[in-house]
């Protein structure tokens, strides 16, 4: 089992959970897939995508459950991030966390597995 992590608005998270889906984040539906980081990528993720941003948090899900509209593509520094084309199901998360704002303004996403 391969985890994969989602940074997202906690209102986004909400809203998500309200409608059954997660159509993606403004970058998500500019880019054309969900963006998702590894354990080893999430932490530069947050830093460098979400720092000074509020009210965040972590969502996991297991890569395998999301089937075949997840890739694995070439991104940061050419490692391969987890993509999502399609909607993606909240039901399927593992687990959310707050991801609350450390004193540098990066989101703390704890340890991830």
């Amino acid at each position: 089992m391969t985890l994969i992590y989602k940074i997202l608005p906690g209102s986004a998270w909400e809203a998500a959970l309200a409608e059954g889906r997660f159509e993606g984040s403004p970058i998500d539906l500019q880019d054309g897939y969900i963006h998702f980081s590894t354990a080893a990528q999430a932490q530069e993720t947050a830093a460098k995508h979400f720092r000074s941003q509020a009210g965040l948090v972590v969502a996991a899900f297991e890569a395998e459950a999301l089937g075949a509209d997840l890739r694995w593509e070439p991104s940061r520094g050419g490692q391969l991030f987890p993509h999502l084309y399609g909607p993606l199901d909240p039901a399927l998360a593992r687990s959310v966390r707050a991801a609350p704002l450390g004193p540098d303004g990066v989101p703390d996403i704890g340890a991830l597995a």
